[in-house]
């Protein structure tokens, strides 16, 4: 079984400044040597805005377009999520998406379900009511951004997900739900989960730690770094994650239950 080499990059983000931000990252993805897939945060271009009509793309503009050009020459997949156009008929027509993107240009998204009530993320945002299962390079992949991370039902491992991806924009004062968060989605999942948060204070002052992490699926912290921008490379086997499965088949106990 294929072990797979993910890279995190926890940044410090310029508020609503999408030039200095691609600059930043791409000088981090160029210094890379060798990876599978690269992960940055929520709204990696612009930090967690709620001015989505300055500030939207389509998934044909520039960053998106900045994403297949890092991808293809990385020969990595690559993902964070963006502001981008949703549906015009909506009374707020954005949304907060997840983009994956592939060496071969191919790509897929997931719209963030749970929108952050205390800052009014659902008056400026669409709500995304779609799971995305990801299969690449033979691992099966499941995306989430922030908010997503407190409601584990949303989050449950029902597709034998061996990867879940968190990429957020989540403040230092919650930063300890944020690490027990991610830790308990790995136990309960029986999966690798890797956390990729931002660093630095925000336009509202809010500021970031990082604790961007990684867990394996027993819930043992494999990486964590906290308050400093850091590119990390870590390899995760799928052989030792079946091995614990065969010993330890959890997941075949869980209650069946749908969404109402």
């Amino acid at each position: 079984m294929q072990d797979l080499s993910i890279t995190l990059i926890q940044s410090d983000l310029k508020w609503q400044d999408k030039g200095y931000n691609l600059d930043y990252f791409e000088k981090c993805i160029h210094a890379i040597d060798g990876t599978d897939i690269i992960i940055l945060p929520e709204m990696f271009s612009t930090g967690f805005s709620m001015k989505p009509a300055q500030l939207a793309e389509s998934l044909e503009g520039e960053s998106v377009e900045w994403m297949k050009r890092m991808a293809k020459d990385k020969q990595a997949a690559i993902c964070g999520s963006l502001i981008i156009h949703g549906n015009p008929d909506q009374p707020y027509p954005y949304v907060n998406k997840f983009i994956w993107i592939e060496p071969n240009g191919r790509i897929q998204t997931y719209d963030k379900h749970h929108l952050f009530s205390l800052v009014n993320e659902f008056e400026n945002y669409q709500q995304g009511n779609d799971h995305l299962i990801i299969q690449y390079k033979n691992w099966t992949i499941q995306p989430f951004i922030c908010y997503d991370l407190r409601f584990p039902a949303w989050c449950r491992n029902k597709h034998n997900v061996d990867l879940q991806i968190y990429v957020a924009n989540w403040p230092e004062k919650r930063s300890e739900h944020w690490k027990t968060l991610l830790k308990a989605r790995a136990i309960e999942n029986v999966c690798y989960v890797a956390g990729v948060n931002r660093i630095g204070n925000d336009d509202n002052d809010v500021y970031h730690s990082g604790d961007s992490s990684v867990y394996d699926y027993a819930g043992k912290e494999l990486f964590t770094v906290q308050h400093e921008p850091k590119i990390h490379t870590i390899s995760i086997s799928k052989f030792d994650l079946h091995k614990f499965r065969d010993h330890f088949p959890f997941l075949d106990d869980a209650d069946e239950f749908k969404f109402i």
